[in-house]
């Protein structure tokens, strides 16, 4: 195999869904597809379960457990991976995600439900990373950037068709049914990945899982996450400050250790994967602003619910957009991209600070779908690009712990990222004063202050060069291990 010639161009669509590849390109897809699917449908339904098994002060938790349990489901499917293999790996987190729906569609009481959202989000968790963790396995490497756009893109699809599944149900006042229909498809995908999926690969070692560290991880997500539903802003803060300890312990006790969670090289700001995992984290921060589109839109300008639930998807959407349009790109492009998408997210952001207090007419919902659309699309540009640039930067002994660890680092950003848009919301006057004031108060702080990280890669972009000195070639390391 001619390495040079493959990693010298990224091939074309028509080349990834060609022969035997584009069963698998559908296995992997509709993995993080019926994930997706699974996260828009609960958030357009969980209205209707508080109303019939309660638990109301608990509605936040169904994300925060979903979302912690997706991290573990991540970090341990490089484990999973190496020791069962892709098939199995596939099997295991599609049977935790239906075991999740059935427990789920019969749940009695929020506890219940809270516990297998926790089942669910373990399956989830697995089926994200190790779909992303396959492409360098049933791929050759010219695939890889096609890959990851169309795993990527899943989240616009998903984002689409979750709110109108679970708002159909959700009208008819059969929100169970809606799991039901989560767990058919799994087992569909079950049997379909059956015949799709090889059995073993002998790409890497058998990596332990790093239980101290994940403890560390899940303890600061939870924190944050607490602190942040808290309605003082001491509690706020002081939930963030311990977090931040948390990570601090984590780092400190990565140096040097022979299990990790990320790979090595990750945490310092001088090596060329560091400044690449900071660019994603940076970037998949803001796209926790979503979260409170519904809520501003419904309070400031008197959006039905399915209005509001519809232009929340425009940032996934964007982020599909961007992530399969120039995902043919040269692999030397991506500073470039990188830059171009920050500089959108900040000009979206602006705009939402500008409209979002605007008295509504047809130009301010025309200008909000832009400014939504700028910021996932600013996301999505250089996304595909920035994953195959950290497979291709991974030490050649690390390249399963590599892969699992992109998941992570996703999945970590975002729930800090929907953590740090509650505190600021809160602190904005989203609860106090409240009603329409607070929204519009709330509105100009949130998304104000979300500027400051795409800011920050824009600055890191320009200062430090450090998306130029990460030579393509780096991609032959990538394909040696592999191979």
């Amino acid at each position: 195999m001619d390495t040079k010639a493959q990693t010298a161009t990224n091939a074309g669509w028509t080349d990834l869904f060609a022969g035997n590849n584009k069963y698998k390109a559908s296995a992997l897809a509709l993995g993080v597809l019926l994930h997706v699917t699974n996260i828009y449908i609960v958030a357009t339904i969980m209205p209707s379960i508080v109303r019939e098994i309660g638990g109301l002060a608990y509605y936040a938790w169904n994300t925060t457990i979903f979302v912690v349990a997706s991290i573990i489901g991540s970090v341990v499917s490089a484990r999973l991976l190496s020791v069962s293999g892709p098939r199995k790996a596939y099997r295991w987190a599609i049977l935790l995600f239906a075991t999740g729906a059935v427990i789920s569609m019969a749940a009695p009481t929020m506890y219940v439900l809270l516990l297998a959202r926790a089942v669910q989000g373990l399956g989830g968790g697995l089926l994200f990373a190790l779909s992303y963790g396959m492409i360098r396995i049933i791929f050759e490497s010219r695939l890889w950037a096609r890959a990851m756009a169309l795993i990527s893109g899943m989240w616009g699809v998903g984002a689409f068709v979750g709110p109108f599944v679970g708002g159909i149900f959700a009208e008819y006042g059969n929100w169970r049914t809606a799991f039901a229909v989560i767990l058919v498809i799994g087992v569909l995908l079950l049997v379909f990945t059956e015949f799709i999926l090889p059995t073993q690969h002998t790409a890497g070692a058998r990596t332990p899982v790093p239980v101290g560290k994940l403890l560390l991880l899940l303890l600061s997500a939870l924190a944050v996450s607490i602190g942040s539903v808290m309605e003082s802003l001491m509690y706020n803060l002081a939930g963030l400050l311990v977090a931040l300890l948390l990570i601090a312990l984590l780092v400190r006790s990565e140096r040097g250790s022979q299990v990790r969670l990320l790979p090595t090289g990750a945490y310092r700001l001088s090596s060329p994967l560091g400044m690449v995992y900071l660019i994603i984290v940076l970037l998949a921060l803001v796209a926790a602003v979503e979260i409170f589109i519904p809520y501003f839109e419904q309070t400031i300008h008197g959006f039905t619910a399915l209005e509001a639930g519809y232009l929340t998807v425009l940032v996934a959407f964007g982020w599909t957009v961007g992530s399969m349009s120039l995902s043919g790109a040269k692999a030397s492009a991506l500073m470039t991209l990188a830059l171009i998408g920050a500089l959108l997210m900040i000009v979206g952001l602006a705009g939402m600070v500008w409209l979002s207090g605007a008295p509504y007419n047809i130009y301010v919902l025309v200008g909000l779908c832009i400014a939504l659309l700028l910021i996932g699309v600013g996301i999505g540009l250089p996304w595909p690009h920035l994953v195959v640039r950290v497979f291709s930067l991974a030490p050649p002994n690390e390249i399963e712990l590599t892969a699992a660890s992109i998941t992570t680092v996703q999945l970590m950003a975002m729930t800090f990222g929907a953590a740090l848009s509650g505190l600021i919301a809160n602190a904005g006057g989203m609860t106090h004063p409240g009603g329409v004031a607070g929204a519009m108060n709330a509105v100009t702080w949130l998304y104000g202050c979300f500027i400051i990280p795409p800011a920050l890669a824009v600055v890191m972009l320009l200062t430090k060069g450090m998306l130029k000195k990460t030579v393509v070639v780096q991609h032959e390391t990538a394909d040696a291990a592999v191979a």
